[in-house]
């Protein structure tokens, strides 16, 4: 389809995700072909501007937040490192919904990506498959039978992932729902051939739309039918190519398996295609008549699956009436994976009923369940965590019946971001200057940027990374006056958060700190005060009632903030309406404080944190995700660290947490919490935000008050460091060069070697105008 080179020995690697966040491609496809300053150049010379034409192009919103964005990433670094890897996925019609803001509340309006048309992708339909639904079992000599089932038809979509200046084309292969061709035929004895037209989209709306959840389990029928439409069609397709030695063919030369989980890697992003399992062994004991250990084996060694959240509210756990219902087949082969996965903890620990159950797939309590990520564990080969702390919480802690029955299983992969978006594209001046001083390969070697430690303290490096910083910082400026008509001053300290918007990342905790500047500005106007412009972004799941009332806080204490002209310039609150890849990519080279402080022990990994640190921006967070591994790369010096430990919110957690003891003693905390409280910032609605209110000081699971008294004081802290602009643009040299380590090439890296057992290779093929050796 593009044109790649296949390998015809090793691995490929197949990897599975229910989301992409992609973002637009034309810049980044450009830059990666080596020809955005051709191409530049040609357009200019023709009297067009190349900046309107790149603004033109839609977004490719087909994930939530941080999962999705990392299968982006980590897509362009499999193509870099010329693995012969395959992204597959679901080809929503509608992406992340768009977010507006009218009177302070998220609206969420459709985002009809698709409406003129994807130059970038290509419909393969002599690739259309069948998946099957509902049906019965039946019981054959030859074995068990699942008829009467429905179908659907897969229509495969391939869009072209470049590598970085490598000439290697990689294929992220999207699936759309279609309707079979014929009719119910009950419907034209009925006479009604409306309706039967009206029935096909039934069908098609599996593709629909992608659910706006994030790090939040929705059990809805038609999410456990996107779940395995995507699986099947995809397990189709690997072993079609598996079997057909010759590449794009569809003759079938190899029918042995025993090579397969040599030749095939699955990585599971999460527990979305966790059906992955469970089908594998139906394909090979059902249609390939395999014996049931041999197909056991043979998908053990092929999978492998990625945790991403220990949050519980977001582990899938779908109920079994609903997999009866709609997947027979595979819940009666679940229930025997479970059935051998339980002899052997019970070999292992005879008598432990209490294990048994905690270990067991299927959870008795109230409606009888199937939990995926236990599923995934004792499918796959391989499990890893996000980030080192992660990874060890996994295993101390959720999944540590787990670890204990096979310890060998569990490994760390430390997340990245590929620096050719994130630096390349979206601050080519800092890339520029880089290059200056130490060359142009460290876009596919980021450890290379450990070399600029030594002009940290240089007063000429330093003034050109303050310059560019500058630039960038009134670029953005003029932006938010544009479209917010909010007046910013260039000098204040950008302070950015922009995230999902939910509880554990503690959104609210920048709030109050917030109306805890304005509340000092107040009480004595004409103390000194290090200027500030305060900024949040971020999309609530709609149906997430806190998280849509904190966006409201937020809008509404900017209201009062922006408007006060004893603050006047000193101080801004602004919420960044539709946060997506391309605004990040305008708002994260202007940072200078990067606000990542959820609860230690919540956020797995983070990736918001690394783009931030690439561009120079300094770190205020707590010790949790991979913050802890950013300290020790650029030393606590260059980062500021504030709040209880995991250790710590351990112990808080068991001593018993009361957050009136916070608000009674911290008088700061009190006036915070009672304006919000009592219709400070919404006089037309005092009790506006009285839910706010109610949770952090009786129902808080993310201990706010806990972390405020440190958190002020190292936003004070912060401030007094801003004031010294030669240590802070030292700080920021030394947060660039501690970057190498967040790469996602060092990430795939790590998973192509110790997981899917292939070798990267930074070989340069030839382009398709030069000789090659054939």
């Amino acid at each position: 389809m593009f044109p790649t080179v296949q390998c015809s020995y090793g691995n490929r690697v197949y990897y599975l995700s229910l989301e992409y966040y992609m973002g637009r491609t034309l810049q980044n496809t450009m830059i990666n072909l080596g020809i955005q300053g051709a191409c530049d150049e040609a357009m200019y010379q023709m009297g067009l501007d190349i900046e309107e034409l790149e603004e033109l192009e839609e977004d490719a919103g087909l994930g939530n937040g941080g999962l999705g964005r990392l299968a982006a990433c980590f897509l362009d670094s499999m193509a870099t490192l010329g693995l012969a890897a395959y992204g597959y996925g679901i080809r929503y019609e509608y992406g992340i919904f768009a977010q507006k803001i009218k009177n302070g509340e998220q609206v969420e309006e459709p985002d009809d990506w698709l409406r003129y048309g994807n130059p970038w992708e290509k419909a393969r339909p002599e690739f259309m498959l069948p998946v099957n639904f509902y049906g019965q079992v039946i019981d054959t000599p030859e074995g068990k039978k699942w008829i009467n089932t429905q179908v659907v038809f897969a229509m495969p979509y391939d869009n072209p992932v470049p590598g970085y200046k490598n000439n290697f084309v990689n294929t992220l292969r999207l699936w759309s729902a279609k309707s079979p061709i014929e009719f119910n035929l009950k419907f034209f004895n009925d006479g009604d051939y409306i309706q039967a037209v009206f029935d096909r989209t039934l069908a098609e709306n599996i593709t629909r739309v992608l659910y706006p959840n994030d790090n939040f389990f929705e059990g809805k029928e038609l999410r456990l039918k996107q779940e395995y439409f995507m699986v099947a069609a995809t397990l189709q397709d690997i072993i079609r190519r598996y079997k057909a030695s010759k590449f794009g063919s569809k003759e079938h030369h190899r029918t042995d398996f025993d090579l397969f989980p040599d030749k095939v890697a699955i990585q599971l992003n999460d527990t979305h295609p966790s059906l992955a399992i469970p089908e594998l062994m139906r394909i090979l004991i059902d249609v390939e008549g395999l014996p049931w250990e041999k197909a056991w084996d043979i998908t053990k060694r092929t999978c492998a699956y990625t945790n991403h959240t220990v949050l519980p509210e977001a582990l899938e756990r779908w109920p079994t009436s609903l997999l009866e219902s709609i997947l027979p087949r595979h819940l009666q082969i679940i229930y025997h994976i479970n059935f051998l996965h339980l002899q052997e903890v019970s070999a292992k620990y005879p008598g432990d009923m209490d294990r048994l159950r905690r270990m067991s797939l299927i959870e008795e309590e109230g409606e009888k369940r199937v939990n995926m990520a236990h599923l995934s564990i004792v499918g796959s080969h391989a499990i890893n965590g996000v980030a080192a702390i992660h990874s060890e919480i996994l295993k101390s802690g959720v999944f540590k019946d787990f670890y204990e029955l096979t310890p060998e299983k569990f490994q760390n992969k430390t997340n990245g971001i590929t620096p050719r978006r994130w630096l390349l594209l979206c601050n080519p001046n800092l890339s520029d200057i880089i290059e200056e001083k130490i060359g142009s390969d460290w876009a596919v070697h980021l450890e290379q940027l450990a070399q600029l430690k030594q002009w940290a303290k240089d007063p000429v490096f330093q003034r050109s990374i303050t310059k560019v910083k500058q630039e960038n910082k009134l670029r953005l400026a003029q932006m938010l006056e544009k479209d917010y008509g909010v007046k910013i001053n260039p000098a204040s300290i950008f302070d950015i958060q922009v995230k999902r918007i939910h509880e554990y990342k503690r959104q609210l905790l920048n709030c109050l700190h917030v109306i805890t500047l304005y509340n000092r500005i107040k009480k004595n106007p004409t103390a000194p005060f290090v200027p500030r412009t305060v900024m949040i972004g971020g999309k609530a799941a709609p149906g997430y009632h806190l998280a849509k009332k904190i966006i409201k806080l937020i809008c509404s204490v900017g209201n009062v903030v922006n408007n006060d002209p004893i603050v006047g310039d000193k101080l801004k609150f602004i919420f960044l309406e539709n946060y997506r890849v391309t605004l990040a990519e305008k708002i994260i080279p202007a940072a200078d404080l990067s606000e990542q402080i959820s609860t230690a022990g919540t956020e797995a990994s983070g990736t918001g944190n690394m783009k931030f640190m690439l561009n120079g921006a300094l770190t205020i967070g707590t010790l949790d995700g991979a913050n802890v591994e950013m300290a020790e790369e650029m030393g606590t010096d260059n980062i500021f660290i504030f709040g209880m430990t995991v250790d710590e919110v351990e112990e808080l957690k068991k001593r018993g947490y009361n957050a009136y003891d916070y608000y009674n003693r911290i008088p700061e905390l009190k006036q915070c919490v009672d304006q919000i409280q009592g219709g400070f910032f919404s006089p037309n609605n005092p009790d506006e935000f009285k839910d706010i209110t109610n949770v952090l000081l009786n129902w808080d699971r993310f201990y706010l008050f806990a972390d405020y008294e440190s958190y002020i004081k190292m936003q004070d802290h912060v401030s007094k460091v801003y004031q010294d602009e030669s240590k802070w643009v030292e700080m920021a040299i030394n947060n660039i060069a501690s970057s190498g380590k967040f790469s996602s090439d060092r990430t795939i890296a790590e998973y192509a070697r110790e997981i899917w057992g292939v070798e990267p290779s930074w070989q340069r093929l030839p382009a398709p105008h030069e000789p090659r050796d054939i």
